[in-house]
């Protein structure tokens, strides 16, 4: 009986997997546009058999607004003009990207088929709600930072919603913020699980050195002044203070000035940082201040789509 179920269990895993990854073959074989494939994948898994409540209506033609009920900063015009292309809706922006939105303000108005725009509705809107909350939050801080120490950036992490990291990151550039590394591919950021793998700071830093490109930068996090002092001497590019409290991170600072290694190092702080005690970090000889809250933790700015007249 146990083997019965295994086996079928087995096999709905292979369908599932084929079902999934099949189509996705066939489209790279044609050379189908990143974005393509990702918006047809999002409109599938909102419609997977049809919109079947659409179907009611009748084939007219509609013009729909998008519209502001919040205040922040927009983000995600760059994709909803692909997902309208896609489907056939014209669409016409009165804001752009990195634009100041406030209660009332009308961000775009679509013409088209009421079916096509009621297919996609769902997906405009959760995407500029979201994006536009990540350019938002990226702004507050980097307004905050800026009034202390307009050297230092704000940054990004890899903590992003899977299958929305291009966004995510796109989104974080227009809030004034730096997008950090897209992938594992763009730069060596040794953490505490590859140190515990190698052994210590030295050998990770040293094997990193050796296996990387010229062209690729060896970053390493540290959580005391011991290793950041060890990170320095070994020739660390970037030294990352990851959870340590700003009177460490000065200690660790100041003793890497005093080797004299302070020019040749970028300084990053993340960890535990967020709109209440990012200032006292901003104080600090740093040059990047990095945070996962901007891409995990935004506050959506609300957005709404109404149909305005029947064409």
């Amino acid at each position: 009986m146990n083997i019965s179920k295994n086996k079928n269990k087995n096999f709905l895993g292979k369908i599932k997997s084929i079902c999934l990854v099949y189509p996705f073959v066939i489209i790279w074989g044609v050379g189908m546009p990143v974005e393509d494939i990702l918006i047809d994948f999002w409109v599938l898994e909102d419609s997977p058999f049809s919109d079947i409540t659409s179907e009611v209506l009748p084939l007219i033609n509609v013009e729909a607004r998008i519209l502001s009920k919040d205040e922040g900063i927009l983000a995600g015009r760059f994709i909803v003009e692909e997902i309208c292309r896609r489907h056939g809706v014209k669409i016409k922006f009165y804001k752009d990207d990195g634009d100041t939105l406030t209660v009332g303000d009308v961000i775009a108005e679509l013409s088209g088929e009421s079916k096509k725009i009621l297919l996609i509705e769902r997906l405009i809107v959760n995407l500029l709600m979201y994006l536009s909350g990540i350019a938002t939050t990226t702004r507050k801080f980097r307004e905050k930072i800026e009034r202390i120490n307009p050297k230092i950036r704000i940054a990004a992490t890899r903590k992003t919603i899977p299958g929305l990291r291009w966004l995510s990151k796109k989104a974080v550039e227009i809030g004034g913020g730096d997008t950090h590394r897209f992938s594992l591919s763009d730069c060596i950021l040794i953490k505490d699980n590859h140190i515990k793998i190698i052994g210590d700071i030295d050998r990770a830093i040293s094997l990193a050195k050796k296996k990387a490109s010229f062209t690729k930068l060896v970053e390493i996090e540290v959580r005391n002044v011991d290793e950041a002092i060890k990170a320095a001497e070994a020739g660390a590019d970037i030294i990352m203070f990851d959870n340590m409290k700003p009177e460490e991170i000065k200690r660790a600072i100041e003793e890497i000035k005093r080797l004299g290694l302070r020019e040749r190092i970028k300084l990053e702080v993340s960890g535990g940082i967020n709109l209440e005690n990012v200032e006292k970090y901003a104080k600090l000889d740093i040059d990047v201040i990095s945070t996962s809250i901007i891409t995990l933790g935004p506050k959506p700015i609300d957005i709404t789509l109404k149909i305005a007249k029947i064409l």
